[in-house]
């Protein structure tokens, strides 16, 4: 059986997408020691509370990309978010490939674990 995958080629669209990028405690946690600061240093400074005020989200830049991009680089791409190392592989919305730039490629399933879910 055969699936299709997206390799990310790291062009940066997906993080000028205003919106939610919610943290869970890993996430929390590991940017903050990738950052070397303290949590709550992170969150007081990175994050905002969801208007369900159910999760923290990562602020947002004034044009609304997310407070880590730099050019099209993360700077914490190396631990970054749940929601971000999913996408598109785990979750998309309709019509995304207009934007993002990731390679669509086709695995059989014992060869999706050698296909990275992002670069």
């Amino acid at each position: 059986m055969t699936k299709t995958k997206y390799v990310c080629m790291r062009c940066g669209n997906c993080c000028r997408w205003p919106g939610y990028v919610r943290l869970t405690q890993a996430d929390v946690d590991n940017i903050s020691a990738f950052l070397q600061i303290t949590e709550r240093e992170f969150t007081r400074k990175y994050t905002t509370l969801t208007s369900d005020r159910r999760m923290l989200s990562l602020t947002e830049q004034e044009d609304g990309s997310c407070i880590f991009l730099d050019g099209n680089t993360c700077i914490v791409h190396a631990v970054k978010p749940e929601q971000c190392r999913g996408f598109p592989n785990k979750w998309a919305f309709h019509g995304f490939e207009r934007s993002c730039q990731a390679k669509k490629v086709v695995v059989e399933d014992e060869e999706q674990q050698a296909v990275p879910a992002d670069a």
